[in-house]
């Protein structure tokens, strides 16, 4: 049985300076590690750069027993381990483009008790040989973090379905441990609205969680959303802006894999140091990418959302979105890369002008989702009559190719409940109309086009409406206009 550690709060700030050498906790970071260390279920949402990841990195450490950090990208584990093997403590990480030894090496620390942070995948940690390990009865696992949590709502339907079974972890490792043992379930993300929160404490069955919530208004952040009439003219208006701002850090964001590595070749033929990351690259090429910008020798990226999710570089003094995220919660992320140093930094958006005359891209990209949106919807519908009421997930996706995707739109809706996270059951009697994500492209529309203060706009839309009555931050373009 594992007992909430009694450290006193002194021991605890002692083990803050010693390992991370800051003074002491910025608000609410102490709470949040109070809260942990008593082994309650948290939601904490956190601006980016905010210090979210010592939240929960410094209660593991000073508990016996191992934490799991449910992580969505290699690159971000990779960093995150990699700082905290620097500092000679305790972690791992398991992923698929490890080598056999290295996972073997790190399946046998896990089985000998000698981590006390493993960070996974959610299709890592409900693959085989790492469950079996987990629900070893002497295995002491004191927490679940879910880092990133809002990947759980925008990727969790369609794109990485494993998220949705997420919530019967805890159930399914309590029966194997001995009666008593307490996991305590936390979700960390920079940007979640009301809608999001829900979903998020729903899918993890969040037990009275203690709720930290910070607005994402940062003073230093200056956005600017800027009409390119034509697609050569959004390439005019990009190479402007960077030639006005030489040497200086930056990060220019594009929709696909295609769109990165055209625009990288682009800009190098006009003599720009910079080169395309997406998630299709391999693990060098990415870390080379990263090294590289990281270091100062190239001053750009030009990458998709894959890019930067966890990766601390203070200084970066502009993030340019060269086609517009479709969702809010993206956008926030992503300038949000910028200016974590407190000094000032811009966030410049190019969009199409509003009825896509002259340059029907951006149109085409959001119509191509939303049919996607609606043809999965439809897929799954369809495959409910096909698959067995009650399955085993493995089994199942082996023999409908698409049923990984339909499985966890059936739980959004409510026709699905996981008994444990490998095994289902469909309850067709209930069907509740899911908050789809084409309601949040909406909202990222009324973002781009809205006369009122960027700030106010994106404080209302994440749930901080009191902060926002009567805002005014007097340095987006709409208000200097």
């Amino acid at each position: 049985m594992n007992q909430p550690t009694t450290k006193s709060w002194q021991e605890v700030r002692t083990a803050f300076q010693k390992i991370w050498g800051y003074e002491d906790f910025r608000s609410p970071q102490g709470e949040i590690v109070s809260s942990l260390l008593a082994q309650k279920d948290a939601l904490i949402i956190m601006p980016t750069g905010g210090g979210k990841s010592i939240c929960f990195q410094l209660p593991a450490l000073l508990q016996t027993g191992l934490t799991l950090v449910v992580s969505p990208l290699v690159a971000l584990m990779e960093n995150q381990v990699q700082e905290l093997r620097q500092r000679h403590l305790s972690a791992a990480l398991l992923h698929s483009e490890l080598s056999s030894s290295q996972r073997r090496a790190t399946l046998q620390a896990l089985e000998r008790q000698q981590l006390r942070l493993l960070y996974l995948s959610p299709e890592t940690l409900l693959s085989n040989p790492v469950w079996e390990r987990l629900c070893h009865p002497q295995l002491q696992i004191n927490g679940f973090i879910l880092d990133e949590a809002h990947c759980l709502v925008q990727w969790g339907e369609t794109f990485r379905p494993a998220y949705r079974r997420l919530g019967a972890v805890r159930p399914a490792l309590l029966q194997s441990k001995p009666p008593e043992t307490k996991i305590s379930v936390a979700a960390f993300t920079a940007t979640a609205d009301p809608v999001a929160q829900k979903i998020i404490s729903t899918v993890l069955q969040l037990q009275q969680p203690d709720i930290y919530r910070l607005n994402p208004y940062r003073p230093n952040l200056h956005l600017n959303v800027c009409i390119a009439w034509t697609p050569r003219g959004r390439k005019q208006k990009l190479v402007k802006f960077i030639q006005n701002r030489p040497q200086q850090a930056g990060l220019v964001y594009v929709r696909t894999r295609r769109d990165s590595e055209n625009l990288a070749a682009w800009l190098a033929e006009m003599g720009y140091a910079t080169a395309s990351y997406h998630a299709g690259l391999g693990a060098e090429e990415r870390r080379a990418v990263e090294a590289s910008w990281l270091s100062g020798k190239m001053p750009f990226v030009v990458c998709t959302c894959a890019f930067g999710m966890g990766i601390n570089k203070p200084d970066v003094r502009w993030v340019v979105h060269f086609h517009s995220p479709l969702l809010i919660s993206e956008y926030v992320q992503e300038i949000g890369r910028a200016g974590r140093d407190g000094k000032p930094a811009e966030a410049l958006t190019l969009v199409s002008e509003p009825t896509g005359w002259l340059d029907a891209e951006d149109k085409q990209r959001q119509q191509f989702f939303e049919q996607q949106m609606r043809s999965q919807q439809q897929t799954a519908q369809q495959l409910v009559k096909k698959l067995p009421k009650q399955g085993e997930v493995n089994a199942v996706t082996r023999q409908f190719p698409d049923s990984a995707t339909a499985l966890a739109l059936l739980h959004s809706s409510g026709q699905l409940n996981w008994l444990d996270p490998f095994h289902y059951i469909i309850d067709t009697g209930v069907i509740k109309q899911p908050p789809t994500q084409l309601n949040a492209v909406k909202q990222m529309n009324q973002y781009l086009i809205t006369k009122q203060c960027r700030w106010q706009f994106l404080l209302n839309a994440f749930g901080f409406d009191k902060d926002a009555a009567n805002w005014r931050c007097g340095h987006c373009d709409n208000c200097k206009n």
